[in-house]
């Protein structure tokens, strides 16, 4: 149970938040327009879990990796 209290202590500082987010937008927004072009641009549908999703998996990638490096930093 610490371990998770830790780590979430740990993806909420140290600007964390930010960075991760800004991460997810910038990285999201690519593949958004690389997987969904032709729905955003044509006559397709948009498949919004999909869309959610191609948000949701690069911050929590770029969390991930914070949150390592802090417990890696712990480590004597």
């Amino acid at each position: 149970m610490l371990t998770w209290r830790l780590a979430c202590r740990f993806s909420l500082s140290d600007g964390v938040l930010l960075r991760s987010f800004l991460v997810a937008v910038v990285v999201g927004t690519m593949l958004n327009l690389i997987n969904q072009g032709v729905a955003l641009f044509g006559t397709a549908p948009i498949n919004w879990f999909k869309a959610i999703l191609t948000y949701f998996v690069p911050y929590a990638v770029s969390t991930y990796g914070a949150v390592s490096f802090q417990f890696r930093k712990m480590r004597p």
